[in-house]
């Protein structure tokens, strides 16, 4: 079959909720990503930052054949021997007291948003049914119908309601419209360090630090969703580590699995998360031992290889280069490590087009927001693949 008859296919029998690039990629090796046809693509997206580690890192595809001859799921009805594992490792690494597993990034935010209801009830008094979540204009935090309520944007709303009650937003980047908005039954501010969906949008630089502040003096959680820019994607382990800034809790997801298998994660100390009783929350595949096989690897990959270190070094790098493309169309050039937006002007006519054209240039991407490309390879990329990618988007951006 060719490129086309897939397209077809799925056209006709998979639901039209996405956009995508018309290449039908078959299998991936590191930075590199090869069609039905045998071109190859520098993956320049990274499943959303899901494969920070790399396709098909041999590493980890190991640990997952060999747990999967094992034993691939129990439940947690059972007890298994990786999940414990995992537990004290990555409580280890991130110095928080416990962790929940859970399977897809939406999910882990559920959690989050449940321990801090529950948090708000059990330890800070809150009237019951009365806790009130602050969040931030701009944001994406996953698709259920109770994240999607507290999104500003209005296509990921209509036709979903009604919604769950008990969220408002505030502006991104504004501490004071942050101290504002508290109020007495104000039990948590959710918040992405950098808005990578909205746009590679990097708040004011202190912003995270005084909102914690902020945070602490009225008693409410302040909970950082770094499914995307954690696990090393801005250079650092964690995107809030730019501040040195210690969220209450801390949501990751995507790269903890290297893009073998959904796991996802909620990290926070055992004030909030020891509150969960028997039966209060669970998942029948959330730590299950094939998924934690696999993350636990995953994160030793990230970590022995060098991949923080190196997302900072050719990061810096990378945006350097972007920022000396001397394109009319280039309104600003922006991102921290591995993840960056270079947004556009109006009259640029839209950031699909470039992406199409850098596809026919052997480099995938994808817009974001309309004007926005974003930018975020594999953390395994070296300096000699970023000048070869580089080529071809100074190129791209410099057509009419």
């Amino acid at each position: 079959m060719k490129t086309q008859d897939y397209i077809e296919l799925e056209d006709r029998y998979n639901a039209h909720n996405y956009k995508p690039l018309d290449v039908v990629l078959e299998r991936g090796e590191g930075i590199w990503v090869w069609d039905v046809e045998g071109n190859r693509y520098l993956d320049f997206l990274s499943a959303y930052s899901a494969v920070n580690q790399g396709h098909a890192h041999p590493r980890i595809l190991k640990q997952m054949i060999a747990q999967a001859g094992k034993l691939p799921l129990t439940s947690r009805d059972f007890r298994n021997n990786q999940l414990p594992l995992l537990a004290k490792e990555l409580c280890t690494l991130t110095g928080y007291e416990m962790m929940l597993p859970m399977n897809t990034g939406s999910e882990a935010v559920e959690t989050a948003l449940k321990a801090a209801r529950k948090w708000g009830y059990e330890v800070k008094g809150v009237p019951d049914g009365q806790a009130e979540i602050l969040t931030c204009d701009g944001n994406f935090h996953g698709r259920t119908i109770t994240i999607v309520g507290f999104s500003t944007e209005q296509q990921y709303r209509e036709g979903f309601g009604p919604f769950t009650p008990g969220f408002k937003a505030v502006p991104y980047g504004d501490a004071e419209a942050l101290e504002r908005a508290i109020g007495a039954n104000t039990v948590a501010f959710f918040v992405e360090p950098i808005q990578g969906e909205g746009g590679v949008v990097i708040p004011p630089e202190g912003y995270l630090r005084r909102a914690k502040e902020i945070c602490e003096r009225h008693n409410v959680l302040m909970i950082a969703d770094e499914i995307q820019t954690g696990l090393g994607r801005t250079g650092r382990l964690f995107a809030s580590d730019w501040e040195g800034v210690r969220p209450d809790v801390m949501i990751i997801g995507k790269a903890l699995s290297g893009g073998f298998y959904p796991v996802s994660a909620v990290l926070a100390d055992s004030s909030i998360l020891g509150l969960f009783r028997p039966g209060d929350h669970g998942s029948t595949f959330g730590g299950n031992p094939l998924g934690v096989a696999v993350a636990r690897e995953a994160v030793k990959v990230l970590v022995e290889e060098g991949l923080i270190g190196n997302a900072h070094t050719q990061g810096d790098y990378l945006r350097g280069k972007l920022e000396r493309v001397e394109s009319p169309h280039i309104a600003e050039v922006r991102g921290r490590g591995l993840l960056i937006g270079v947004e556009l002007k109006p009259s640029a006519g839209g950031a699909r087009r470039f992406a199409e054209a850098l596809k026919l240039e052997g480099l995938l991407c994808k817009e974001t927001h309309h004007n926005i490309i974003r930018f975020a390879p594999p953390l395994v990329i070296t300096r000699d693949d970023i000048d070869w990618a580089y080529d071809r988007i100074e190129k791209v951006l410099m057509m009419p």
